[in-house]
């Protein structure tokens, strides 16, 4: 199980216990799963989604920002679309 926080210039976005995470990185898109490498990426616009542990799928319309992933702790800091 990983933890996600997912904070905009506004607000904490969400905060919780997540299965999996999938972020339009500027490389490209890439999967975060438990136990993933340490990574600090840049983000660009895109479509950030995650899934809960009840099987719900979440998505979050970003302009751009930056994941850290560290110890299962998975930090996101966006831009949001329409703001």
């Amino acid at each position: 199980m990983l933890k996600l926080k997912i904070v905009s210039p506004e607000r904490v976005e969400f905060e919780g216990e997540v299965e999996r995470v999938l972020v339009p990185g500027t490389v490209g898109q890439f999967e975060i799963l438990t136990n993933h490498a340490p990574i600090i990426s840049s983000l660009e616009k895109g479509v950030v989604r995650y899934a809960l542990p009840s099987g719900e799928r979440r998505t979050l319309d970003i302009i751009g920002g930056f994941v850290e992933v560290q110890k299962n702790v998975v930090s996101l800091c966006v831009e949001l679309s329409g703001q």
